[in-house]
């Protein structure tokens, strides 16, 4: 697999899980999903908020320049007060990554990118494994919860989330 496919695998992984997330929580409730839980993000929410936050800011306002991102309103976790809205911002950020990775080729995975917040020399190859990294963190937070309510978290393994099973 090249390096474009292995990173359209991943991201395709990375979808699968965040969407399984999504809909075991809202099973639970909004009332659950704001809870405080003392996590990072305090509530489950705010952690799968943040989880689309970093994806936008590293594969839409870094790899693509769209610094504005940043200022649209709707994308802070404050904002987001129903599921409606949770939704269309997740279905935002889809639709600024997907079209460019669409067209995205294995030679633009070895540019330089820069994020002003970090140090250090990456690519947009890089920006990838960040996002996923960082949503496969949070997620933990997330399971760590499921596990203190004795909820059981969604299935989250490769194999589950990329041989085309069903979808839970």
């Amino acid at each position: 697999m090249s390096g474009l496919a292995s990173i359209r695998a991943l991201l395709a992984y990375d979808r699968s899980v965040l969407g399984r997330f999504e809909r075991s929580l809202r099973r639970r409730g909004w009332k659950e999903a704001t809870r405080n839980h003392e996590i990072g993000h305090r509530s489950l929410k705010n952690t799968l908020v943040h989880i689309l936050n970093v994806r936008e800011a590293w594969l839409v306002a870094i790899d693509q320049g769209k610094w504005e991102v940043f200022d649209a309103p709707g994308r802070r976790p404050e904002a987001i007060e129903s599921w409606a809205a949770l939704a269309t911002y997740r279905d935002y950020v889809w639709a600024a990554v997907d079209p460019w990775v669409a067209r995205l080729t294995d030679r633009e995975l070895h540019h330089r990118i820069k994020a002003p917040w970090m140090p250090g020399k990456y690519t947009v190859a890089d920006s990838f494994l960040q996002a996923s990294y960082e949503q496969a963190h949070h997620l933990g937070e997330i399971i760590a919860v499921f596990w203190q309510q004795d909820w059981p978290p969604p299935p989250m393994t490769w194999i589950e989330n990329s041989t085309g099973r069903p979808r839970g």
